[in-house]
């Protein structure tokens, strides 16, 4: 059975890290880039209202727009109506100011920006859906779906709500997999069920899989000593079925390179590969790291609104990749709204629910020592 974007290859670039002079887009190493990618064959650029502050639409068109045939390339960007957007109108602006930003003319993919949690109610409430579908009608968006970070319950309620939906962008990698938090296996398995494919994001988890530790990393090594760290989790993704394209946020020429290589002549994972991965997903689960499920039973009493399970993905980022700066990152995203880890009064409620007898206040202080310096 054939599904939409089959025919295109299965490494997609995304434009959210683009090399940078300072605070503006390194233009002549991104066209560089930009031809490097095209030339290998391979078509999918991925952007978003929000990347760099709006640079990255903009890098676009210099880059890409205007230096090549529109139909030469697979054009896709964001609309996030949870940012900003005091009323529907404004929302709705975001559309046609990505139009004027990139040149592009129409979008190929077009996805509303990242629902789950408490943001899905932003498209609701201005009605974007109805909106995109317009735009759709018009010609001005070829296949119209979503980004998604949450629970595979509130994607399947999202599906179930809108099947006029194509496809849906996931955030799918190997240590994710059977995350509670991020329910990588689940929220495949919801699309699928819908019928839906799927672009895969995040599959070298930001990085943090092209910085395994060091027993991990002696597995793949020891399996493939000429394969790179990200090799096996670009490969890993695009093994998946239903997948239109993996999504990789290359930064550098290297990056590229080594991207393009392995997926020039892209071959899925064997079952003997599968295994040696299996091996690494082990050794991540029995590295020492705060033993949160996600059920979020410390949340719904905490009279701080400390968003403890967010706190903890941010630690075990750290604890388990040796990343500072993705978990920093996690931990400012995940504290985005207040409840920080030091508005802990250390009431005990939190702790007096969670089923895996954690002991949160002393965690919450250990993630405020490292986190709000």
């Amino acid at each position: 059975m054939t599904y939409l974007g089959e025919d295109i290859k299965k490494l997609g670039f995304g434009l959210m890290r683009l090399p940078m002079i300072g605070d503006e887009v390194d233009l002549p190493q991104t066209k560089e880039m930009v031809d490097l990618f095209l030339k290998s064959g391979f078509t999918y650029f991925d952007t978003a209202y929000g990347y760099l502050n709006g640079k990255s639409e903009a890098a676009v068109k210099e880059a890409l727009v205007d230096r090549y045939p529109r139909e030469s390339f697979q054009l896709a960007t964001k609309l996030p109506a949870w940012a900003g957007a005091a009323n529907a109108e404004e929302a709705r602006q975001m559309f046609f100011t990505s139009l004027e930003r990139t040149g592009a003319g129409y979008f190929d993919f077009y996805l509303l920006h990242n629902l789950g949690d408490n943001r899905t109610e932003a498209f609701d409430r201005f009605d974007i859906w109805n909106f995109a579908r317009e735009q759709k009608e018009k010609g001005l968006i070829k296949h119209l779906g979503f980004s998604f970070h949450d629970k595979a319950d509130v994607l399947d309620a999202v599906l179930t709500a809108h099947p006029e939906m194509e496809f849906v962008q996931l955030q799918i990698n190997y240590a994710d997999w059977d995350s509670p938090s991020i329910q990588s296996r689940a929220c495949l398995e919801v699309a699928q069920k819908h019928g839906k494919p799927v672009i895969i994001m995040e599959p070298v988890k930001g990085g943090a899989l092209a910085n395994l530790p060091v027993p991990a990393a002696e597995i793949l090594k020891a399996a493939n000593p000429n394969a790179s760290l990200p090799s096996w989790a670009i490969r890993y993704a695009a093994s998946l079925p239903g997948v239109i394209t993996v999504l990789s946020g290359m930064s550098t020429i290297g990056q590229m390179e080594d991207n393009l290589a392995t997926m020039a002549d892209f071959a899925p994972l064997s079952d003997k590969e599968r295994e040696t991965v299996a091996k690494v997903q082990q050794v991540l689960k029995d590295l020492p790291q705060v033993p949160c499920t996600d059920c979020r039973y410390c949340v719904k009493g905490c009279p701080q609104q400390i968003n403890i399970p967010g706190i903890f993905k941010a630690m075990n980022t750290l604890l388990v990749y040796n990343n500072p700066g993705q978990a920093q990152g996690d931990y400012n995203w995940g504290t985005r709204e207040g409840g920080k880890a030091s508005a802990c009064i250390g009431c005990g409620q939190c702790e007096a629910a969670c089923p895996q007898h954690i002991q949160i206040i002393g965690e919450l202080k250990r993630a405020a020592e490292t986190f709000e310096k």
